[in-house]
C-alpha cells in the first residue's frame, strides 16, 4: 500500500554501530541542520536507499542498511517520492552519454532536465484526461474544474517567468516541451545557468506530481541558487503542490528565513545514545 508521507525515520547505526537516529516528521516541510560531517547527508542517502528496495529485498537487507521508516497510514509500506541533489557534476556515464549525444548534454542537471522533458509531456496528457473525464461524467462543476486543472499549468509558467524575468526569458507557450524565448532567439533548457537549470528542475518535478501527496527529498538543494530564489525555494514548492512532503538538508540559512525555522531539526538532537 503506498502512503502519504513518511512519519518517522529510524537508523540503527548512522556510522558502523554509532548514532541511533529517530526523527519524528511533520507532513509538511521538514529541514535537517548541522555542522559539516555530523551526517545530514547520510540520513538523507540511507533514507533514499531505503525507499528504492522493493518489499523482498527490503526483508533481506534490513539488518545491513538498518533504516526503519513509518509511513501515514501506518499500513503502508512505501511512499512516492522523488530526489534532488544540488551539485551539476559532468556526466561520465557511457551508455547516458550515447543516449544525449544528440541532444548536447554535457551535465547531470542536462540529464535531469532531458528526463523531465518526458514527464511533463505526460502531466499534459494526464491533464487532458483529467478534463476531459469530468465532461464525460456529466459533472456539473465541469466547467470551473477544468479552468482549475487547466490553471495548474499555466501558474507553472507564470512562476518560471517571473523567476527569469531578470534575463529576459520567458516560456514559450506553444510548445508541449520546455524552451526558452529570449529576444528572438528560442532556446532550450540546456543552455540555462547551472541556477536556472536547478530551479527549473525543482518546480518542474514538484509540478508533474499533479498536486498528489508525495514525499520531495533534497540534499542541499540551494547550491548554484541566488540568495532570493533560496529564499523562495520553500514557498514556490508548497504553492505548486501543497500535499507535498518536503525532507531536505541544508547550510543557507536563506532557505528557512522567510518562516519557516520552526520546521529545522538538528541532527544533534535526533540522535538517541
Amino acid at each position: 500500500m503506498t502512503g502519504n508521507y513518511i512519519k518517522r525515520i529510524e537508523i540503527d547505526s548512522l556510522w558502523r554501530g554509532v548514532h541511533h537516529i529517530i526523527w519524528n516528521l511533520r507532513p509538511g516541510v521538514n529541514v535537517l541542520s548541522g555542522i559539516n560531517g555530523v551526517g545530514k547527508s547520510t540520513i538523507l542517502r540511507k533514507t533514499v536507499r531505503r525507499l528504492t528496495q522493493g518489499k523482498d529485498e527490503l526483508e533481506r537487507d534490513y539488518n545491513q542498511l538498518g533504516v526503519h521508516l513509518t509511513f501515514e497510514p501506518e499500513n503502508a509500506d512505501c511512499v512516492r517520492f522523488d530526489v534532488i541533489r544540488g551539485v551539476d557534476r559532468p556526466l561520465v556515464s557511457a551508455d547516458i552519454l550515447n543516449k544525449v549525444m544528440e541532444a548536447r548534454l554535457t551535465t547531470e542537471l542536462d540529464w535531469q532536465l532531458y528526463q523531465l522533458q518526458r514527464r511533463y509531456l505526460d502531466f499534459q496528457v494526464n491533464q487532458s484526461n483529467r478534463i476531459v473525464a469530468l465532461f464525460t461524467a456529466a459533472d456539473p462543476d465541469a466547467q470551473a474544474k477544468a479552468a482549475e486543472i487547466a490553471a495548474e499549468k499555466s501558474h507553472f509558467q507564470d512562476l518560471v517567468d517571473e523567476l527569469f524575468e531578470a534575463t529576459g526569458k520567458k516560456i514559450d507557450r506553444t510548445s508541449n516541451e520546455i524552451f526558452f524565448h529570449q529576444l528572438d532567439e528560442r532556446i532550450p533548457p540546456y543552455v540555462l545557468s547551472s541556477g536556472e537549470k536547478q530551479m527549473l528542475i525543482i518546480l518542474l518535478t514538484v509540478l508533474v506530481e499533479n498536486r498528489e501527496p508525495y514525499v520531495l527529498l533534497m540534499d542541499e538543494p540551494e547550491i548554484s541558487l541566488h540568495v532570493e530564489w533560496q529564499q523562495r525555494l520553500l514557498e514556490l514548492i508548497t504553492d505548486l503542490n501543497p500535499n507535498a512532503q518536503i525532507i531536505l538538508t541544508t547550510h543557507s540559512p536563506a532557505v528557512i528565513m522567510s518562516g519557516w525555522t520552526d520546521c529545522v531539526t538538528d541532527v544533534e538532537d535526533i540522535i538517541v545514545e
